[in-house]
């Protein structure tokens, strides 16, 4: 039997969509805005929906493939364990590879530095007919930056309006946009710090950095805080992710897509030869 998708009883887009009284230091990070189900539910659900998604993606590459621009881009940002790369695997994996275009930004490489912050960005962007996902993203240039004073106030503080301006750009060119900002609490992140140092299996995912980073909890919150009531527009609107329950972000993440997807009112490419013609070249063959 299906599960029943009115567990939403706000769609995923209204409910995680930030608002005006949007509020990082208030967020209950164990919440699930809009859905009712537990976890049981949700994983199921998560199965289903990951089925709708993987068809629609395909209808996106089918149509790139044909010609169409069109693209939609998946941006992740959040703290360290947040979860973004079990998005990667168990959201985006449930779609056709071949379709996806992922890039991770780390610290800029000297070539990187040598260019204009949005230099890399624009060169990882979605092809035509591609879902682009972005782990981290050009808002570590308003967060990171602004938290380790990389560069002085004067500089990053002007990044929002170029940000707000490449994104309307990307946007009017044909790319849906669909930014996720994932949160956890210090208790769940400092759990999920313990099982890394604790299974040999999870040893690589490990940074000593990340216990520094904790500390400046309060410094990203502010920071977070800006990025959330700067660059939520309406050609880019960020949506909150409470993390804490992996299954819900994934669900949510998976229904975001889908809204995303949706949208475009995407349909089969028509065949771009004779049909019956090559019916009976294939029987003769």
């Amino acid at each position: 039997m299906g599960q029943d998708v009115s567990l939403w009883t706000t769609p995923a887009p209204d409910a995680l969509r930030v608002t005006p009284e949007t509020t990082v230091a208030a967020l209950d990070t164990r919440s699930t805005p809009g859905f009712t189900g537990d976890k049981k539910a949700g994983e199921l659900l998560l199965v289903e929906r990951g089925a709708v998604l993987s068809a629609l993606q395909e209808k996106l590459y089918a149509n790139g493939r044909s010609g169409d621009t069109r693209s939609v881009l998946l941006v992740l940002q959040g703290m360290d364990t947040s979860g973004k790369g079990g998005i990667v695997r168990h959201v985006i994996g449930q779609v056709d590879p071949q379709g996806v275009d992922h890039a991770s930004f780390g610290v800029p490489t000297a070539e990187e530095k040598a260019h204009h912050y949005l230099w890399r960005i624009k060169n990882a962007l979605p092809k035509g007919g591609q879902m682009g996902v972005f782990d981290r993203s050009h808002y570590e240039e308003v967060l990171v930056v602004r938290v380790h004073n990389l560069v002085p106030a004067e500089v990053w503080s002007t990044r929002y309006d170029e940000i707000n301006a490449f994104e309307k750009e990307l946007a009017d060119s044909g790319t849906t946009i669909v930014k996720c900002a994932m949160f956890v609490s210090l208790d769940e992140q400092k759990a999920r710090l313990t099982e890394r140092l604790e299974r040999p299996d999870k040893y690589w995912k490990f940074n000593p950095n990340d216990i520094d980073e904790r500390l400046l909890w309060p410094a990203y919150q502010e920071a977070y805080q800006a990025v959330l009531d700067k660059t939520s527009t309406e050609h880019a609107p960020w949506h909150v992710i409470p993390a804490d329950r992996k299954w819900f972000s994934r669900l949510a993440i998976t229904e975001l897509l889908i809204d995303a997807l949706e949208r475009l009112q995407l349909d089969w490419p028509p065949p771009d030869f004779d049909i019956e013609h090559e019916k009976q070249r294939l029987a003769r063959a």
